[in-house]
């Protein structure tokens, strides 16, 4: 039996993200050091819901770098209605600690602690630009608490027939 909920608490925030896309990446090549050096590369992307609902799972794959491969794990807590975001890639095969957020107004703010060059930053992941057929993602890491950002990876999602 299934437990009544709100529909609205946040829990199908993410439904947008199911199915398949093409991902045009931009990636900071260098981070934390006032760089410009983007690279440009294009990747697949498929997710699926987990959990009746509560999570969704994707599996990242470009041939970027001598090919990354990538996961991302994202759970919503319907207690706190927000979403716990993992990534996870064939880099080193560890599920990194969590960002921690939700959607406000069709944008989605996610925050937490990350490692960078053996020291602890602030990450933040955006969601925008969310479509039926597009969505745009973008990761900044702040050494100073947040108050400021630099950002060093956007993704342009289209997406691609079932």
């Amino acid at each position: 039996m299934q437990a009544a909920h709100d529909d609205r608490d946040g829990r199908h925030d993410f439904d947008f993200l199911h199915g398949r896309w093409r991902v045009r990446n931009e990636r900071l090549g260098t981070r934390l050091a006032g760089a410009q050096d983007w690279d440009r590369f294009d990747a697949e992307q498929v997710c699926r819901p987990v959990l009746r609902g509560l999570g969704n799972v994707d599996e990242f794959v470009s041939d970027w770098g001598g090919g990354l491969l990538g996961m991302t794990l994202r759970l919503f807590d319907p207690q706190a209605r927000q979403w716990s975001l993992y990534w996870a890639s064939n880099r080193d095969g560890i599920l990194e600690a969590p960002v921690v957020g939700g959607f406000e107004h069709g944008v989605g703010s996610f925050y937490g602690m990350d490692r960078h060059q053996g020291r602890t930053v602030l990450a933040r992941f955006i969601w925008n630009d969310i479509t039926a057929d597009g969505a745009h993602w973008q990761q900044g890491l702040s050494t100073d608490g947040g108050a400021s950002w630099e950002t060093n990876w956007h993704m342009y999602f289209t997406r691609l027939p079932a």
